[in-house]
């Protein structure tokens, strides 16, 4: 029986093609063909790179929870730019930092633009299958997602869009490509609706506050024509929005709670001490159950959104007054502590102290071997400073065992890595891998910033000769209803929770080196950007000269007697096949005589490290005597070794030896070799010429002329 194949052929006929241009590139946006199931989905292309992006809701809300769950993943694949996983299993395991950090740097802009009180898992899931180096895959990824979840039946605020702000040769640069990124002195990403900035995230060169400003204020006009490309798509294709069930909330309990609890909601809130601020207020909550719990019984499942809602209030109303948690005016830093040299033997240690909040910061050298391998679908293969931070249960006084690294974790340790690379030395100047790692030891708040501060504490303990130390700050902001606002800086944990941004901005006395910011709400107005830039420059500089600088003024000279001394040599590649040997046998030979361990780059540099200075010196003139080539012209000092009837050969270095012909021992005619030397004898020889067979020709005659013309001139021969 045949099959008719005609009539059930696919023609996608709900298949839509959005195009416009970003960047002088072309920008595509793919509906109706892939991925049916999705309450959202499109295939998003940005030059050659394609991602698809997915949003999915489910159809009832979760029970007992008083959070929105959202979920972002960003999924890196190595087929996207042609590898081949490394893992044992050749295929993609866990997140790496890069696309977690993605995830996060998607997630913090949409997260506020949801309603509140909606309970429904929400999953966002951007697949990246083809990159081009010239066209970011997070910016495509990020307007991907605007666009799924616009259109889409999931409540939501938007749309965004997003552009990557450079600075090359002194312009502002929107989305560089692959080599503008080389040379640009700033790697920004904003993200942003029609009115609002609601999100920055960035990286620079101590980029001076009115660039970073100037490139923020022009990246969100080059966001706007994104969003008005998306409210075309919507128009076209959009779906009415899904009507859910609001998370369930005692209104009346509430407001009567508030009324009979003010004044001692009031008093328990007003103290910079957060454990006797948590004891205050759980003793007020027992006096709620005394008051409430026989009419209320359920009242429980209410008390920690109350909690949230009723110290917001407190909060908030405080804040546009003037008058904060702690009694700090708005523009007051809390105490601060500097110390170095906290841990005997770790190659560098710095605690700083905020407050309650208080990190220790370790330094760890090693060679450049110990530098990070990375598997992504990045460009960059290696990393050679690395900075991870720890934040355990007994910082904020839970009684949590440790658990694996979450991505809060990862995302702070990568705020801080990028606060610091930019002052890192260079490779050439200092040829270490370095590993700084940020134990946050008790939190109330800014602890992101508090572990840049201890970070660059502890970098120059370890005799870092980073180029200028750096300091983070963060500031806060409250809003009224009217649309007026007050920033502060230096917030605590209280002030995170119930305020409306977290803007942390670390940078040296020059510029800024990284910026990330929070939102809660709608997003920032230019104002608020430039106000908070402002403020935290301010406090940066005093953090930097009355408390950081007066505990160490500069990098140590030398490193940690701990911490492996370091030689690099420079060698010509063709030589590196005889320094390895056949096998590795020479260069396993040099690292068991001399105890150091030995590291060849493919351009012929060579590092040799050893905890013992003496080690690495044995390891160096044992490579130097294998790779040692006499110049032409060149004086040597060297044994006779051999004595032959028509001349003598001499040892210029362990291994290699040329021969003096006995015309050139003497000025006058020479009968005998051993009339004018010995063997054994150490005499000064001059290189006259090396034969198309590598054979050294020496001189003794012309060796002893040319010294006795340097002593002449009151030269020094060595």
């Amino acid at each position: 029986m045949a099959l008719e194949f005609a009539s059930k052929k696919e023609t996608f006929p709900r298949y839509k093609v959005f195009e416009t241009e970003l960047a002088g590139r072309p920008f595509v946006v793919e509906t109706g063909k892939m991925c049916g199931l999705s309450n959202g989905s499109c295939l998003v292309r940005y030059g050659e790179t394609a991602v698809l992006c997915n949003v999915t809701m489910s159809d009832k809300p979760r029970d007992g929870i008083d959070f929105f769950p959202l979920s972002v993943d960003f999924e890196e694949k190595l087929y996207s730019v042609g590898r081949i996983p490394g893992s044992f299993m050749r295929r993609e395991g866990q997140p790496s930092l890069p696309a977690v950090l993605a995830s996060r740097l998607i997630d913090r802009p949409i997260r506020p633009l949801f309603p509140s009180d909606l309970r429904n898992d929400v999953v966002v899931t951007c697949t990246v299958m083809s990159v081009d180096y010239d066209c970011s895959p997070e910016v495509t990824a990020m307007i991907g997602v605007s666009a799924c979840l616009s259109y889409s039946d999931i409540p939501w605020a938007g749309p965004i869009g997003c552009m990557e702000v450079g600075y090359c040769d002194g312009k502002i640069v929107m989305n560089p490509n692959q080599e503008q990124k080389k040379t640009s002195q700033m790697d920004v990403t904003v993200a942003a609706t029609m009115g609002k900035v609601v999100m920055i995230e960035a990286g620079a060169k101590e980029i001076p506050d009115e660039i970073m400003y100037q490139g923020i204020v022009e990246a969100h006009e080059e966001i706007k024509k994104q969003v008005a490309f998306i409210n075309q798509i919507v128009a076209e294709i959009g779906k009415p929005k899904f009507e859910y069930e609001h998370a369930d909330f005692n209104q009346e309990l509430f407001d009567d709670i508030v009324a009979n609890f003010m004044d001692e909601a009031k008093a328990a809130m007003d103290t910079d001490d957060k454990n006797v601020r948590e004891q205050r207020w759980n003793a007020m909550i027992d006096h709620w159950h005394d008051k409430y719990l026989e009419q209320y019984p359920d009242m429980d499942k209410y008390l920690e959104e109350f909690t949230y809602k009723f110290q917001k209030k407190i909060v908030k109303a405080w804040l546009l007054e003037g008058h904060r948690v702690d009694g700090r005016a708005k523009n007051e830093i809390r105490p601060l502590a500097a110390e170095v040299g906290v841990l005997p033997r770790v190659h560098g240690s710095g605690l700083f102290t905020r407050g309650q909040t208080q990190v220790l910061s370790v330094c760890t050298l090693n060679t450049l071997s110990a530098a990070q391998k990375l598997d992504t679908i990045w460009e960059e293969t290696e990393k050679r400073y690395m900075h991870h931070y720890n934040f355990p249960g007994y910082s904020v006084g839970e009684a949590r065992g440790a658990r694996s690294v979450n991505r809060r974790e990862k995302g702070h340790g990568a705020l801080a890595e990028r606060a610091l690379e930019p002052v890192i030395p260079s490779e050439e100047e200092f040829p270490y891998a370095i590993r700084v790692v940020s134990e946050v030891l008790s939190s109330n708040g800014s602890t992101s910033q508090g572990s840049i501060c201890g970070s660059t504490l502890a970098l120059m303990d370890a005799g870092v000769p980073i180029k200028a130390p750096v300091a983070g700050i963060s500031c806060g902001l409250i809003q009224d209803d009217d649309g007026s606002f007050t920033t502060f800086i230096d917030i605590q944990g209280v002030e995170d929770f119930h305020g409306e941004m977290d803007f942390k901005v670390a940078g040296t006395k020059k510029g800024i080196t990284a910026i990330q910011m929070d939102l809660k709400n709608d997003g920032l107005s230019h104002a608020i950007i430039k106000e908070a830039l402002e403020i935290t420059r301010d406090a940066r500089y005093a953090i930097l000269d009355e408390i950081m600088l007066p505990c160490i003024a500069a990098p140590r000279p030398e490193v940690s007697k701990y911490a492996p001394k370091m030689i690099t040599v420079k060698i010509d590649p063709d030589k590196i096949r005889e320094v390895i040997g056949k096998g590795g046998s020479v260069i396993q030979k040099i690292t068991a005589e001399s105890g150091a361990q030995i590291d060849i780059e493919d351009d012929g540099t060579i590092h040799i490290a050893s905890p013992n200075a003496e080690a690495c010196e044995i390891a160096k003139k044992m490579i130097d005597t294998i790779v040692f080539v006499p110049e032409v012209g060149s004086l040597y000092y060297g044994k006779v070794v051999r004595i032959l009837q028509f001349g003598a050969f001499v040892e210029l270095a362990p291994g290699k030896d040329g021969m003096v012909h006995i015309s050139k021992l003497a000025n006058h005619r020479v009968a005998k070799v051993e009339d004018v030397i010995n063997i054994g004898d150490m005499i000064w020889v001059k290189v006259t010429d090396i034969d198309e067979k590598g054979r050294v020709n020496l001189s003794y005659k012309d060796a002893l002329r040319e010294i006795e013309e340097k002593k002449a001139r009151g030269e020094i021969v060595k």
